[in-house]
């Protein structure tokens, strides 16, 4: 079976505000000091997936940005520009929709474009098993993780792990979780039958086109009718009228938690989706007394605190648990435990009219 990727890039990353920003969504920043983290993710399948079978799908919006920091071996025709984002249902539809006109049986691989790996190997190893199982087994497969600690910012994925198929290390997933309490999180975690959900998915193009024409038959058939436009100057026209007339909505919700098919490969790989400030160490290696650092520092008496700035000096003292970022024309200052919440900044900017800071 034709093995193929799609990478979705169309996020806009609020809770890495003011860094991430509509025309430079987290996904394009070089976070880690090596390439803009799609980049990193694209290279991490080289080896498994041929780049003429990678496809990226973003916000047309960042037309420009994306064709400038997109690694070349990926064919530009393969990038896919959605008018306006509907949410991982309808941009996973649309790849899918794109691979068909090429390989119906294929097998593709859904993976998010701004996740931090540390362990590529074994990433490849569980992937690559994906891979196999959704070749043998016409179901839906996602990759789950084995939680390091009871984090509230994730979602959850409930498994059986006394249940199988014909591949090995393949269990049923009963339910999905949306971000818990603390509580909660501490009870799943403690209870071994919960794993994060990573939003990784492998599955047959075809298994994902059923599903998508029995769970949303809308989107599916207006999907659909973009299959023989695909590629052709008819193309950007046709999505723009398509998407207009779409909901938005997630493949979890839309698709994932009705479905009776879906399976989970649990992983430990070094995973982090680097979705605020506070997971910034996963990427970056602390300092003697806890902070990191990107940018320049002088710190007394500072513990336990994430510094970024890459222009100006940031002096501090007797400074604990605190996210200080700087840019160059916006300056955010909060206590670590309410990184989820930066979320709420970019809201707020929108109410008050101040959306040249977004």
């Amino acid at each position: 079976m034709n093995r193929y990727a799609v990478v979705m890039a169309g996020g806009g990353g609020t809770r890495f505000w003011p860094l991430s920003r509509r025309q430079m969504p987290k996904q394009l920043l070089n976070i880690s000091g090596n390439d803009v983290m799609l980049n990193e993710t694209i290279k991490r399948i080289l080896e498994m997936i041929p780049p003429s079978n990678i496809y990226v799908v973003a916000n047309r919006k960042q037309t420009r940005i994306i064709n400038r920091l997109l690694i070349q071996e990926i064919p530009r025709e393969n990038i896919l520009f959605e008018p306006v984002g509907r949410n991982t249902a309808v941009c996973i539809a649309y790849a899918a929709t794109a691979i068909a006109q090429r390989s119906r049986d294929a097998v593709m691989c859904v993976l998010p474009s701004d996740h931090h790996i540390s362990d590529v190997d074994r990433f490849r190893q569980v992937l690559d098993h994906a891979i196999n199982a959704a070749e043998s087994i016409e179901k839906l497969i996602t990759i789950g993780i084995k939680p390091a600690f009871p984090s509230t910012g994730y979602g959850y994925i409930k498994y059986n792990s006394n249940s199988g198929t014909p591949c090995s290390g393949v269990y049923e997933a009963e339910s999905f979780i949306e971000k818990p309490s603390i509580d909660k999180a501490v009870e799943y975690v403690e209870s071994g039958c919960y794993l994060w959900n990573s939003g990784m998915f492998v599955w047959r193009v075809s298994t994902i086109m059923a599903n998508l024409a029995r769970y949303l038959p809308k989107l599916y058939k207006s999907i659909s009718g973009l299959k023989e436009i695909i590629g052709t100057d008819k193309e950007q026209s046709a999505v723009e009228k398509v998407y207009s007339g779409l909901q938005s909505i997630s493949i979890d919700f839309g698709v994932l938690e009705r479905s009776d098919d879906v399976f989970v490969i649990p992983g430990d790989f070094g995973w982090n989706d680097v979705g605020s400030w506070d997971a910034l160490g996963a990427v970056i290696p602390t300092d003697e007394n806890g902070n990191t650092v990107m940018g320049k520092h002088i710190g007394i008496g500072t513990k336990n605190t994430i510094v970024y700035s890459p222009n100006r000096l940031i002096a501090t003292i007797g400074l604990e648990d605190l996210i200080i970022a700087d840019t160059s024309d916006a300056l955010l200052i909060c206590p670590k435990n309410k990184a989820q919440e930066v979320r709420n900044i970019v809201e707020a900017l929108k109410n008050t009219g101040m959306e040249e800071y977004i």
